[in-house]
């Protein structure tokens, strides 16, 4: 059942980061029930359920929070749970009537997790936000990109699931171990903008050092080193070179047959355009299969840039079992793994629907 066997969450439904966090916690074996609004819905892409891979492993109750029965069914829950994880605007669980201040005076071990934008206090807390939104304020969002061009969106990753979902995971696991050791729990204000600001501390650092600068594609790390950077095949195709250290990096050119030629220097940012240029002429003189039977398994670090769909099917990740097909649905297998009490897929979204009666029941409440 995963490390987490029975520890007990409450998920209060919503979209994104808060349930992918609560998704990693049932990955490990919680006991997640997430609590949906009676009636409605927030399936902002409106596909079929079973695509709903964030509330896999979840069983869901449906409550009207509105009804005094349901809110009191509910904070019965509280009353048997080690985690509430919410991802509400500030005050919205206290204008329901389910705050930390109600929740935390019933059950003092109750480890209340909050997901927000911006935080739960400072100016911008009630505004309305998206992931994009929260790393272009932490100095993420212009960090990535081309010299030329203007900042990349990098998916929502950095913000909604690095700096809001992991951070939460990790808030919640850390309250949970104070918890049961002194029996106090506490509120975990998990905001994606600081997550993210987290994220960047060593560009912060490096900025401050001299060492890194403020301007897209000039730097080791984001695509101004032609050895670390992507480049086009010949079929149209892309791969990925990360030939950081000097011992990678003369691998590469021995079995390319570059280091035959007279290059600049590899941390001579003076050559950079020319060895770009070069290893672009390089890599679009073959497929992007041929430059993996020269190139992926070697220590030149290399990979070719797969799509979903093709990374599902990779030798390296189906010999790994990265991913688990369940009822059709190839669904990433959970992370990380553990050698005595690993995590399972056990239930597909939407698979169990349970009425609060059961819940209770099952969590010992009449």
């Amino acid at each position: 059942m995963g490390p987490l066997e029975g520890t007990r969450i409450i998920e209060m439904a919503g979209i994104g980061p808060a349930p992918f966090c609560a998704m990693l916690l049932a990955d490990l074996g919680a006991d997640v029930i997430r609590v949906e609004r009676r009636g409605g819905g927030d399936d902002t892409f409106h596909h079929s359920p079973k695509y709903d891979l964030l509330n896999r492993n979840k069983r869901h109750v449906a409550l009207d929070l509105k009804s005094q029965d349901d809110l009191g069914a509910l904070l019965r829950l509280v009353d048997k749970a080690d985690v509430l994880i919410e991802g509400f605007r500030p005050g919205v669980m206290e204008k329901i009537g389910a705050g930390p201040d109600v929740c935390i005076v019933r059950n003092p071990r109750l480890v209340y997790g909050r997901m927000t934008g911006w935080g739960q206090n400072g100016p911008l807390r009630m505004a309305a936000g998206h992931d994009l939104n929260y790393i272009a304020l932490s100095g993420a969002l212009a960090a990535i990109g081309h010299k030329d061009g203007p900042p990349v969106v990098p998916l929502n990753l950095v913000g909604d699931f690095g700096g809001g979902s992991m951070y939460l995971a990790m808030g919640v696991l850390a309250a949970m171990a104070h918890a049961r050791k002194s029996g106090i729990g506490q509120v975990v204000d998990c905001a994606m903008v600081d997550g993210a600001a987290s994220l960047m501390t060593p560009f912060h650092a490096r900025s401050q050092a001299g060492t890194w600068i403020e301007t897209r594609g000039e730097n080791l790390l984001d695509g101004g080193a032609p050895f670390y950077s992507v480049y086009e095949t010949e079929d149209g195709k892309h791969v990925s070179l990360a030939a950081l250290e000097p011992r990678f990096y003369r691998e590469f050119l021995r079995l390319t047959g570059l280091d035959s030629e007279t290059l600049p220097e590899q941390y001579d940012r003076a050559g950079w355009p020319l060895l770009r240029e070069r290893f672009r002429s390089l890599f679009s003189g073959r497929t992007r299969e041929e430059w993996c039977e020269l190139l992926e398994g070697t220590d030149c670090c290399f990979a070719p840039v797969l799509t979903m769909s093709e990374s599902r099917q990779h030798p390296h990740m189906r010999a790994r079992q990265s991913y688990l097909g369940v009822d059709g649905v190839e669904a990433p297998a959970p992370a990380p793994r553990f050698s005595e009490t690993p995590g399972t897929i056990r239930s597909l979204p939407q698979e169990i629907r349970i009425d609060i009666e059961q819940a209770l029941s099952e969590w010992g409440l009449a």
